[in-house]
């Protein structure tokens, strides 16, 4: 089912889906619902990658496009506070008092703040990839110029000025290929590439926590996935572990090393959410 939502200035797009009929969720009673934020420049797709898992394990799933992303409207703002204010307008939109939560990068991040500010409303947190850390000089390297030129290759080359801004992947080379095609199609799916390009621009200027004692505060099962800085580098492993070390009883979960990042497989990252939602 296609959702639209509306939030502090703007309009969500998403989508509902649950594949049990009535009289099995009348059977075997409602399983918490899951809710999937995806990452600067995605869509909604790429949290599982289109994988069925979590609806055939009896799930009610929402996943919805970030404000400025996929189909969803631009907006005035792309601060973290903003995007944890529409995570709390889609789950009154459904009528959710409490929900698993699974984001990868920004959406980690979105949920991480959302955790922070909603306690009540987080059954579990599945934080993928999750790259801010609180310590960091945000303009190290140049990070904000290049989060900049990346805003401005796609005003004015459109993807592929994108593409041509984001250069060379920094990974081995037999995941080259896949990378640019990824770059390609997440990019090609926005029907307002002006208000990624906004986004690009606000989103890594923005802080959704404070200081690493502020996520001792998180009191949800929580589950890190984090990817070897290999074919990963711009989510640092490291800064999964510093997450797992400030949330009280998190866990972390990776691929071995030299294999294919976990956080890019739907079904395995499925199963991940399905065992958190499962837990205790």
């Amino acid at each position: 089912m296609e959702l639209s939502i509306a939030a502090d200035g703007t309009t969500l797009a998403g989508e509902e889906s649950d594949e049990r009929s009535g009289d099995e969720r009348a059977a075997r009673g409602a399983r918490t619902p899951v809710v999937l934020l995806h990452g600067l420049t995605a869509t909604r797709r790429y949290v599982v990658m289109g994988s069925k898992a979590l609806q055939r394990g009896g799930h009610r799933v929402i996943a919805y496009d970030a404000r400025g992303h996929g189909k969803s409207a631009p907006a005035p703002a792309y601060g973290y506070s903003d995007l944890a204010g529409d995570l709390l307008s889609v789950l009154d939109d459904r009528d959710i008092d409490r929900a698993v939560l699974a984001g990868a990068s920004m959406g980690a991040h979105t949920l991480t703040a959302f955790a922070l500010a909603h306690p009540e409303r987080v059954a579990a947190l599945v934080i993928l990839t999750p790259a801010f850390d609180p310590e960091a000089d945000e303009n190290a390297d140049g990070r904000l110029e290049r989060w900049d030129a990346l805003a401005r290759g796609l005003r004015e080359g459109g993807v592929d000025g994108f593409v041509a801004a984001y250069g060379e992947p920094k990974v081995p080379e037999r995941w080259h290929d896949t990378v640019i095609r990824v770059l390609h199609q997440r990019l090609s799916a926005h029907e307002h590439p002006e208000a990624v390009a906004d986004a690009l621009s606000a989103v890594p200027r923005s802080r959704p926590f404070e200081r690493w004692e502020d996520l001792a505060a998180i009191e949800a099962p929580t589950v890190v996935v984090a990817s070897r800085d290999e074919a990963d580098p711009e989510h640092p492993y490291a800064v999964g572990e510093r997450y797992v070390e400030a949330i009280p009883g998190a866990r972390l979960v990776s691929e071995e090393p030299g294999q294919s990042p976990l956080a890019w497989q739907g079904a395995q990252v499925s199963k991940v959410i399905g065992e958190a939602a499962a837990a205790p």
